[in-house]
């Protein structure tokens, strides 16, 4: 029960989300961002022909993989030597949301993805995410995990979001063992992991200007490092699967 490992057993739970971008273009387009904007499967991150079908630039991508010993043993280790996350505010580098909902780790994944960098610039006025956001820019992380859990508008565009997919969804109370984590190219040029389950947003390295989240670089400094400590740790479940946010073109 991996997915639900930090969050209290008797918190409310969402249907888990596909990585899909069908679903989860559909609910960012239901909460604010303009269908100029969208999620494209990344199939490779070694084959030119493959990752030129991406559009460029990415800003975010969502990482979505199978929680195993290895990832676990990394996560506490690294986590250990953090403090807790208390940042808020207008100064801060990038907004990063605890995740307090059960079976959530999708919707804070693509929260991450645009809450942060150039999508964030793109949100339509006067949308549920743009009132969202700014309600939640002043707040805790502890606050905003609570904006987040009573939402009715995230609950009701995650559920209908949760219906589309090309799988049967598991249940809302059912045993998940996949995980999904967001690398963002934020406002100040960093990528950052983002993830509800750490204790605060992860600064990965530094990007050029025409650096994108699905650079060479970008993904040295993280997909390719979680994979790679995946392999070292003799992990062979390759259930993994990767989304760019980025234009997108009827």
């Amino acid at each position: 029960m991996a997915e639900n490992a930090d969050v209290p057993k008797n918190n409310k739970a969402f249907v888990p989300l596909e990585n899909n971008p069908e679903v989860m273009s559909h609910l960012v387009h239901q909460l604010g961002l303009p269908p100029s904007l969208g999620f494209t499967d990344v199939f490779s991150l070694d084959e030119p022909d493959l990752l030129a079908l991406v559009p460029r630039p990415s800003h975010a991508l969502l990482l979505v993989f199978p929680v195993s010993k290895t990832y676990e043993a990394s996560r506490l280790a690294e986590d250990s030597n953090l403090p807790e996350y208390t940042g808020s505010g207008p100064t801060e580098p990038v907004m990063w949301f605890k995740q307090t909902i059960r079976n959530a780790c999708g919707l804070i994944g693509l929260l991450h993805a645009v809450a942060n960098g150039e999508a964030r610039r793109h949100i339509m006025p006067g949308s549920d995410l743009e009132n969202l956001l700014k309600e939640a820019e002043g707040l805790e992380p502890i606050q905003r995990a609570d904006l987040l859990y009573e939402s009715k508008a995230l609950e009701s565009a995650h559920a209908d979001a949760a219906k589309l997919g090309d799988t049967k969804a598991p249940g809302a109370d059912d045993d998940v063992d996949l995980h999904f984590v967001a690398f963002v190219k934020g406002g100040d040029g960093k990528l950052w992991e983002l993830d509800g389950r750490r204790r605060g947003p992860l600064e990965r390295g530094i990007l050029g200007p025409d650096e994108d989240a699905l650079s060479e670089r970008a993904l040295q400094l993280g997909v390719r490092r979680f994979l790679d400590v995946e392999s070292k740790g003799g992990n062979p479940d390759s259930r993994f699967s990767l989304v760019s946010l980025g234009s997108v073109f009827d």
